[in-house]
């Protein structure tokens, strides 16, 4: 009896673990994910609060609604997104890691599965051939 791997096996070994990197397809995919990586860097946001300090004592002398607003759509806006991107893309590599971990655990069960899969062809074939052997020389 030949043992033949569940496809899903094969399947699985042409595409890999997927990853935060494989999700982004064609030019705009490409464009963005660039741009995401060059915004969402600790340099680029201290970058942002130099340029947001600079506007900084004009919304001081405007008062208070000035300065709520330069807040707001200045420094929360420049600054603080780009912080929140580099926090993004430290998940991601850490969700990357945990995908790549349960991709080879996966990979380690389906071959221990196939494995037994075999050994219970082997079995059942050895047990067959057994009941045969018994059934020839028992009369009757």
């Amino acid at each position: 009896m030949k043992h033949t791997p569940h496809a899903r096996i094969e399947e699985r070994k042409k595409h890999g673990v997927q990853t935060i990197a494989k999700e982004h397809t064609g030019f705009n995919g490409w464009l963005a994910v660039k741009i995401t990586n060059g915004v969402g860097t600790m340099w680029c946001a201290y970058a942002f609060t130099v340029l947001a300090m600079i506007s900084l004592p004009d919304a001081i002398k405007g008062g208070t609604a000035t300065l709520i607003s330069w807040i707001a759509q200045t420094f929360l806006q420049l600054v603080l997104l780009s912080i929140i991107m580099v926090g993004q893309k430290v998940a991601a590599a850490a969700s990357d890691k945990q995908a790549y971990q349960t991709y080879k655990d996966a990979e380690a069960l389906l071959t221990i599965s196939n494995d037994l899969h075999q050994l219970l062809k082997l079995n059942n074939q050895m047990t067959d051939d057994i009941h045969k052997i018994m059934n020839k020389k028992t009369p009757g």
